[in-house]
């Protein structure tokens, strides 16, 4: 398209004026709505074991079954009481009148206890929860209560299930208000620096709020109508990815409008240049990430696949409000938005740079940096993929297979202190039991080979009433059936979030299976075995996916095979040494126990589209400029032109995601390390150092088997029989 280079073009008022206006009022409107719905999440979110259970597991079924031996939905708190010396009688006269105040309280069916510990030295209370009640409050009640009846001198702990929940909520808290402000407050710091412009970057902070109010407001709609599950994870990670994405989106849409600016007065034909040169790009970019992110929905998982369409549609909205708020605001500002260093107008005789080497016209950093990439192109990468390469080794080191689920909440909880008084005094797995579902005519059968399993402590048919059958004198001797199954709760010697628990579960359900094949094995434990096991399934199976379909739209957007298949290794290759580090941060100094067993999965996904993001906007101006100059000016050229903005947007989208980092949950605080380093790393060393030397060394191939591969074709450009430069993006959209 041509530059404009009057001040006065006739310019249709509606474009000059009205269109821009609507479009802001259009936000205004969504943001309106979108910003007071932020605070209704709570609505549709939750924190239970539901909204993360494997879809097709195991676990997933007990627990179908295990309902309809229930009259109500109840989660189990567990409440223990410890001493520090055996309990005296009045003292367990006194606690055992606690059951009647805890009954009073209503909060779901018969209250069991008190159970002294063997020891003497603990008793415990379980009681049940109804889910309908806000879990939270329910616990914060049974806290307050227990603290103010113990005996003097006695600690108090509300654990199990129902307490466990109630930390893991209040651990998510802050995602609706911290969370945001830091991750604002890190970008705005940080946009203040590259613009030295204090304008400039509130609007580019704007399109970020009214993108994420956008996406607040979609994703809401879609979990109060039942097709998604709403979790403090994917809430807390929608955040994150809509302000780091847009404000990445806005940076490579800004420079465009800032080199536009250097070429006309008019800011209207500059937002129109600015945004015809940044539309390919910026589509490509979202379509891949929104892409990547819905091969999620193969996911077994029901986190993994909340997360897909709730990640997307933040995805989406960045990508609407970078192209329609952001050129409106522009359009309304023009130079004073860069106030007060406005872009001044370049005669046009020094607009483009005749280009022999590719780094006329460069200065300061990025000059110095292709000159390097020029000289020692084949040293500059080799050494590259060999840093990167011995980073990697460290992924033999990462412990992804789960942690105990004690161990994902980092702040003080009373629930994991609880856990832990449990496993002093109690079987460990007490109010957590293993669940075993089997056949009603192996009812017996079944109940003593779970008794005989290692690892089970104590174990008891359910009779009517849920009533348990020891064979005590006096208990009931039916059991209760449903559907022709019977349930057995068995209580694990080991503390149901250890990996000493899952391996008992794993026993258990070999040896319920050689008597009745047909037979179930749930609960908490079960629920976090098949979790695990299937993450670890869905890392192979969505990987290739999320390969093959960002390798597919590199190739339409580039134009090449061979361009896009090494884009793809690279960010492989960046993804698996910031892994490789990451699992020696987490083991040597922050001393995690492990990872979750998504962590790598959600690393994966966010790096690998996020890095393709960077190398998109870079080799797309390379192709850009090569079209014009021939491909090793044009790979300088390129490099030089988007190395400031990539470079801010990488900075930008990892403080961002350190931000996740304030919320003290160990999977988000790891993916935040992950993503951070990933992407400072795919910054700093692949995009600016490995992918431009590899594709100097190689030179006009990269851009096989198209047209501007071809010897000829790279000859006519460098001589200036090329496409000429007011036409070059139209004719490359043609290509």
């Amino acid at each position: 398209m041509k530059h404009h280079t009057a001040g006065k073009e006739r310019v249709p008022f509606w474009l000059r004026w009205l269109l821009p206006v609507i479009l802001v009022l259009t936000w205004l409107a969504i943001a309106g709505v979108g910003g007071p719905t932020f605070g209704r999440l709570e609505e549709v979110s939750s924190n239970d074991q539901a909204s993360f259970l494997p879809a097709s597991a195991e676990a997933t079924a007990a627990q179908d079954w295990q309902a309809k031996f229930r009259d109500s939905d109840e989660v189990p708190g567990v409440i223990v009481i410890e001493s520090g010396a055996p309990f005296t009688p009045a003292q367990l006269g006194e606690v055992a009148g606690l059951r009647t105040e805890l009954e009073e309280l209503k909060l779901g069916s018969a209250v069991v206890g008190p159970i002294p510990s063997d020891d003497g030295k603990a008793v415990q209370f379980i009681v049940p929860v109804n889910q309908s009640t806000e879990i939270k409050e329910a616990v914060q009640e049974l806290r307050d209560a227990v603290a103010e009846a113990a005996p003097a001198g006695m600690q108090t702990f509300v654990t199990g299930p129902a307490g466990l929940a109630a930390d893991l909520t209040a651990a998510f808290a802050g995602i609706d208000g911290i969370l945001l402000l830091v991750a604002l407050a890190a970008v705005f710091v940080i946009l203040l620096v590259v613009y030295r412009s204090l304008l400039l970057p509130i609007m580019v902070l704007l399109t970020s709020v009214f993108a994420l109010c956008a996406a607040i407001l979609l994703v809401f709609g879609m979990a109060k109508a039942g097709w998604i599950q709403l979790n403090g994870q994917s809430q807390g990670i929608l955040s994150i990815l809509v302000i780091g994405a847009a404000t990445d989106y806005a940076l490579l849409y800004v420079a465009r409008f800032r080199e536009a600016l250097t070429h006309t007065t008019n800011r209207t034909g500059a937002v129109l240049t600015a945004w015809k040169a940044s539309f390919e790009p910026i589509l490509a970019s979202g379509a891949t990430v929104i892409i990547a992110l819905l091969c999620l929905l193969f996911s077994d998982l029901n986190s993994n696949k909340a997360l897909g369409p709730v990640a997307a549609a933040g995805i989406l909205c960045s990508l609407f409000a970078a192209l329609t708020l952001l050129p409106a605001l522009m359009a309304l500002l023009g130079r004073a938005a860069f106030w007060p260093f406005r872009p001044k107008l370049v005669p046009a005789e020094e607009r483009e740079p005749e280009l022999v080497t590719g780094l006329e016209g460069q200065k300061g950093l990025w000059r110095a940096t292709g000159s390097l990439v020029s000289r020692r192109p084949r040293t500059i990468w080799v050494a590259s993929v060999l840093l990167l390469v011995a980073a990697s080794a460290g992924v033999l080191q990462l412990k992804a297979n789960g942690v105990p689920q004690t161990d994902v909440i980092l702040s003080a909880s009373n629930a994991v202190d609880g856990q832990d008084a449990l496993a002093r005094h109690f079987d460990a797995g007490s109010g957590s039991p293993a669940v075993v579902v089997a056949d009603q005519g192996k009812a017996q059968e079944v109940l003593n080979s779970v008794k005989a399993a290692d690892g089970v402590g104590e174990a008891y048919l359910l009779a009517e009433g849920s009533v348990p059958i020891t064979g005590a004198p006096g208990t009931p001797s039916e059991p209760d059936v449903r559907e022709g199954r019977v349930l057995i709760n068995a209580t694990l010697s080991s503390a149901a979030d250890s990996l000493e628990a899952e391996e008992a579960v794993k026993a258990l359900r070999n040896d319920v299976k050689a008597v009745d094949p047909g037979a179930l094995v749930g609960g908490v434990t079960a629920t976090a075995l098949d979790t695990n096991t299937t993450a670890q399934r869905d890392l192979v199976i969505i990987i290739p996916v999320v390969l093959v379909v960002i390798l597919f739209i590199l190739m339409l957007l580039l134009r090449s095979v061979v361009a896009p298949v090494l884009l793809v290794l690279s960010v492989v290759l960046s993804y698996a040494a910031a892994m490789g580090v990451s699992a020696l941060v987490f083991n040597n100094i922050l001393g995690f126990p492990g990872a979750d067993a998504t962590v790598p999965l959600f690393g994966f996904v966010f790096l690998v589209a996020l890095g393709v993001d960077y190398n998109i906007f870079l080799m797309s101006r390379v192709r850009e400029e090569s079209l014009k100059h021939g491909t090793r000016p044009g790979i300088l050229r390129g490099l030089g032109v988007t190395g400031g903005v990539i470079t801010s947007a990488g900075v930008v989208l990892a403080a961002t995601f350190a931000a996740l980092g304030v919320i003290p949950i160990m999977f988000l605080v790891q993916l935040a390390f992950i993503v951070a380093f990933g992407v400072l790393l795919d910054t700093v060393l692949v995009r600016s150092l490995l992918v431009p030397a590899l594709a100097y060394d190689i030179g006009p191939k990269i851009w096989w088997p198209s047209k501007l591969g071809r010897p000829e074709a790279d000859t006519a450009a460098r001589s200036g029989a090329g496409t000429s430069p007011e036409t070059d993006l139209e004719g490359a959209g043609r290509r």
